[in-house]
């Protein structure tokens, strides 16, 4: 009769549990949008760059020194690898509570109880031996091991396992996402290097010309052939193209300085070949097509198991309103004597339990912690249709960007042989008395912005070759 009554009792608490954890939150289910268009300019070329290695994109030996090194030594790298290592370890952290938890005790202790207690009654009238009552103070050895253990009927603890190794694999994916922009801005800041010290050469070679017409006008001066504003205007054209001089040597030391951080590394000089820098041809631009980022875009998988690791958060989450059943077991020894230690089967202690417990009152924090789970799912949603749209935006950008200038580069290297040529036909003509010194001092002004910018275009081709081979997900691999 009392044994069921107290299944009774077990049964109406289950079930008193069960009602209490009926009315769970629904998950909020909504679809991520991976839709792309089907080409970029209507090229249905699966063909993509993305998957050469980036030692065969590059060429310059210089350039693949410098990104070794980078991939090396470079900090913000090496802060990614440690990221992986810790969502490593949260795995194996998650995988604890799948697992019993087995444990040993070896403890002592002493107890004394008020005589007038229940149990201080009983000692004083329990006798262990004939003429022997129980010590007072109770001594309590203890020699057991010990288990605990979650059955994961609601697949919280799996679901959680799975999330955190989704986890780790997004961040592995980070890593790759550092490793091709890290690639990248090594590249772009090297063509920016070899940019600086052309303009660099042509300043000088454009101070030399602007000394030798300057020599010109001081002898027509004295021949009373031209004037003293003259010889100033060319003076202060000198002056200003030496203080430009050194604002670009100021700059080569700041891109240098940007390139030895990037290579984790204090102040070196970078090794590069200075004269190769006009002729170099960019590389072949083959994008493929759209739906292919999604495959080799790092960033884009990195968001895409986020938001699969945020959907199993949710689970998990809403597995907290329902009880949760556990086991506990217990074996060994256990006398208040060390020498009762050793009796058999007197000194055997041993337990068996099961529990289950869940919410029945205080829920608010569980559903709080279910609200934000969701709403960090529906984030994870949205970076991710964002990522993509970035991430086509990006590459349709500057595919864009090497059409226009490839066109602009023509252009301009017919302007600078026209404006060269202007250079030798103006001078002719100021010897002969035929041109003003204004018309030589505004060509060569003309022609020096002309060189500038074609080199200046030259280095923008390079870098848009590099940024699109990035954005379509080139270097990790």
């Amino acid at each position: 009769m009392h044994k069921f009554r107290r299944y009774r009792q077990i049964s109406l608490l289950g079930v008193c549990l069960a009602v209490a954890s009926c009315k769970v939150p629904a998950i909020v289910q909504q679809r991520e949008n991976k839709s792309v268009p089907q080409s970029y300019n209507n090229n249905r070329d699966t063909t993509t760059m993305s998957t050469i290695q980036w030692r065969s994109f590059f060429t310059d030996k210089n350039l693949v020194d410098l990104i070794d090194t980078a991939l090396k030594n470079n900090q913000e790298l090496m802060i990614t690898l440690q990221e992986i290592e810790i969502a490593r370890n949260d795995i194996r952290f998650k995988q604890g509570p799948l697992s019993p938890t087995v444990g040993a005790k070896l403890g002592a202790g002493v107890e004394k109880v008020g005589r007038y207690t229940s149990q201080g009654a009983g000692d004083a009238s329990t006798e262990i031996e004939p003429g022997k009552e129980v010590p007072d103070p109770l001594m309590d050895y203890t020699a057991a091991v010990f288990a605990n253990w979650e059955v994961d009927i609601w697949k919280k603890l799996h679901n959680a396992k799975k999330a955190a190794v989704t986890k780790y694999l997004a961040t592995v994916e980070g890593k790759n996402f550092v490793l091709t922009s890290l690639i990248a801005e090594v590249a772009n800041s090297y063509y920016e290097l070899l940019a600086l010290d052309n303009q660099l050469e042509i300043i000088k070679q454009n101070i030399e010309l602007q000394k030798n017409a300057l020599g010109i006008l001081k002898v027509q001066k004295e021949a009373a052939r031209a004037t003293e504003l003259a010889v100033q205007k060319f003076q202060a054209e000198v002056l200003n193209s030496q203080s430009l001089e050194f604002e670009v040597l100021q700059k080569i030391k700041e891109t240098e300085n940007r390139i030895n951080f990037l290579l984790g590394r204090y102040p070196k000089e970078i090794l590069r070949d200075k004269n190769s820098f006009l002729s170099a041809v960019p590389g072949t631009v083959r994008s493929g097509i759209p739906s292919q980022l999604l495959a080799n875009r790092p960033d884009i998988k990195k968001a895409e198991l986020e938001l699969v690791a945020a959907k199993l958060d949710v689970k998990v989450a809403r597995a907290e309103f329902y009880p949760s059943f556990g086991i506990s077991a217990a074996f060994g020894l256990q006398a208040f004597k060390p020498s009762y230690l050793v009796k058999f089967p007197e000194s055997i202690l041993y337990s068996l339990a099961g529990d289950i417990a869940g919410p029945l009152i205080n829920k608010k924090g569980i559903k709080a912690e279910f609200n934000n789970a969701n709403a960090r799912q529906l984030q994870s949603m949205y970076n991710y249709e964002r990522t993509i749209l970035n991430a086509y935006l990006e590459v349709s950008t500057q595919l864009s960007k090497i059409d226009n200038l490839e066109q602009r580069y023509d252009l301009k290297s017919k302007e600078v042989a026209a404006l060269t040529r202007s250079i030798g036909v103006s001078n002719d003509l100021f010897k002969s008395a035929r041109a003003d010194y204004l018309e030589v001092l505004m060509t060569q002004r003309d022609a020096l912005a002309s060189k500038l910018e074609l080199i200046e275009t030259k280095k923008e081709q390079l870098n848009a070759v590099t940024n699109v081979y990035r954005d379509l997900g080139g270097g990790w691999k």
